[in-house]
């Protein structure tokens, strides 16, 4: 039996699959800021915070680490149905993913704060940076710098992993092309397609956080280099 491939029953639902992609694009954007943030917090609670707090926050990350994220879109989702509080699919898909996103960004911006040699830190006490100037300065930029293609890698697997919202009904690029398939009964090439169009996001969001990092960590050193 020989396959015939015919993608040209696809060509009518292409404005789908550019809102498809759209909102791929919004909820891994949303969820890497919020995702960042938070993770940058719990990273500075783990390294420095008192003890109570580093293992609240460290229970909190090995149990993100270790569970399914469908797991934890379903728990989000259904959890907040419980609660009696309506949220739309997309809202409730951001949560999650930021649950998710935060405790492996914490993890990886921590092992950029451990980097920091404390003979650095001493230094921009005696000149006398408070807590606040050393973490922003001495710290957290470094660290961040250090650490940035982990982060990157990680970013990409997020916009990656926001497919499985399509379990809840999220109307990101999988869920349009489980619709699509199931309209026109030509899943392979339904698929298909939708791989190519994740593997060209994956492409054009490291080229877009290659050039956020060179014009960011570019910048900053010719400052440092000028003073």
């Amino acid at each position: 039996m020989t396959y015939q491939f015919e993608f040209s029953s696809l060509l009518p639902y292409w404005r789908e699959f550019l809102d498809g992609v759209w909102l791929t694009l919004q909820l891994s954007a949303i969820s890497t800021v919020l995702g960042f943030t938070g993770g940058a917090l719990c990273a500075i609670a783990r390294a420095d915070g008192p003890p109570w707090l580093k293992r609240v926050v460290g229970a909190y990350v090995e149990v993100i680490r270790n569970t399914p994220l469908l797991v934890q879109v379903f728990l989000v989702y259904f959890g907040i149905a419980v609660l009696g509080i309506r949220v739309d699919a997309n809202l409730a898909a951001v949560l999650a993913l930021v649950v998710n996103v935060v405790a492996y960004t914490c993890e990886i911006m921590r092992a950029g704060i451990e980097s920091v040699h404390k003979a650095q830190v001493e230094a921009a006490e005696c000149l006398g940076l408070n807590r606040r100037q050393t973490y922003w300065h001495v710290i957290l930029r470094p660290a961040i710098e250090r650490v940035y293609p982990a982060l990157v890698s990680q970013y990409v697997l997020l916009m990656l992993a926001s497919s499985i919202t399509s379990q809840i009904s999220a109307e990101e690029l999988t869920a349009v092309a489980n619709r699509i398939q199931s309209d026109t009964f030509r899943s392979f090439e339904t698929y298909i397609v939708v791989g190519l169009l994740y593997l060209a996001l994956s492409f054009v969001v490291r080229w877009a956080f290659w050039g956020f990092g060179m014009l960011v960590f570019t910048r900053r050193r010719k400052l440092g280099t000028a003073l």
